[in-house]
This record gives structure tokens, C-alpha cells and sequence, in this order.
């Protein structure tokens, strides 16, 4: 494997597999569609399977939540039930991290999703992602921050209680053990 972004055999079954059980488990997230199609376009997308490896790897349970008629694409959003446990402990970007001079967190939700090929929900995606089941119930999840609120130091998260998708700001630099971000990434 030259190539970092390229799964090894062993792995492309493995994730496969979880994919295909996911889906089928997961009916109601998109019922008009059928995993053989899915599957077909994973297999001509290496790049993204690496994407969806790193998105299970880090405790996202991906999964397909809808299909872009207009490009052709599948669309997968992080399912798990709280937010991604490999995805934790994070301030929101490179510059929140570079702001803090002690007890600096490993990373930023920005820098990992970059570096994962995945792109941070935006909150109408996050409230989207609530219709299809209860997410983020003891948890919390960085949401795609406004550039005007980020100029102002801010970054916004969500999360869902009493029946409720709440939407909260903190400073970006700040990060707690509940709260991670959730991905999309479209294939």
C-alpha cells in the first residue's frame, strides 16, 4: 500500500461488511434505496471508502442517510448514537488549538475531519440527521461554526435533550471529554 489513503483487502471486506449491516439494520434512514447501488459506487471510489474507514475507525458508524439526484452521489452521515468516542476532546479548528497556551487538546474537529477527507455537519444537516432517530442524548457535537461568529472567537455545537436539537456557542478553543463532531462525507 503505497498509497495511505487506500485500504488493504482485509480492511475493504471489513468495511464493507459493517456498511452493508449498518444499512440493512438501519432501513427507515433511506428507504428508497438499495445497498447493490450504494456498493457499486463505493467500489469505484477508493479515496472515499478511506474516508468511511476513518469515520468508522474513530466510532461514527456511517451510514447512508440520502441520495443527491441532482450529482449522482450517496450521502453518509456519522450514526452513532453519541458523538464519535475517537472524535472527542477536541477544540474546533487550528487556530482555536494555536490560542491555547496549557493543556493544549490532541487536535481540532477541523484539522481530523480535513485529514479524514470528511466534511463537519452544518446544523441543518445535524437537525436533518435528529429526524432520523435520537443522537447525541449525553453527548455534544461541533457543528460547521459562521464565519462571523468564528472571527469572534466562538464556535457552535449541538446536541439533543428533552425531545429538543439545541444549539450552543463556547469559545473555540474549548473542548470537553463529551464533546466530538459528527462528519458527512458524499460518495
Amino acid at each position: 500500500m503505497g498509497n495511505k489513503k487506500e485500504l488493504s483487502p482485509e480492511q475493504y471486506k471489513e468495511l464493507i461488511k459493517a456498511l452493508k449491516t449498518r444499512f440493512e439494520k438501519n432501513r427507515n434512514r433511506h428507504i428508497d434505496l438499495e445497498w447493490l447501488n450504494v456498493q457499486a459506487k463505493l467500489e469505484v471510489n477508493s479515496e472515499k471508502l478511506w474516508s468511511l474507514y476513518e469515520m468508522e475507525a474513530t466510532g461514527g458508524e456511517p451510514d447512508v442517510v440520502g441520495y443527491d439526484e441532482k450529482t449522482g452521489e450517496y450521502l453518509f452521515y456519522d450514526c452513532s448514537a453519541e458523538s464519535p468516542k475517537g472524535r472527542r476532546s477536541v477544540c474546533y479548528d487550528r487556530e482555536a488549538l494555536n490560542a491555547r497556551k496549557e493543556n493544549k487538546p490532541k487536535n481540532s474537529a477541523v484539522d481530523m475531519a480535513t485529514e479524514m477527507g470528511i466534511a463537519i455537519l452544518t446544523e441543518e444537516e445535524y437537525r436533518e440527521l435528529q429526524q432520523l432517530g435520537n443522537f447525541d442524548m449525553k453527548s455534544s457535537s461541533w457543528v460547521k461554526t459562521p464565519a462571523a461568529i468564528r472571527k469572534l472567537g466562538g464556535a457552535v455545537f449541538c446536541d439533543y435533550r428533552y425531545g429538543t436539537v439545541f444549539l450552543y456557542h463556547n469559545g473555540a478553543e474549548s473542548y470537553y471529554a463529551a464533546r466530538g463532531f459528527r462528519g458527512s462525507l458524499r460518495v
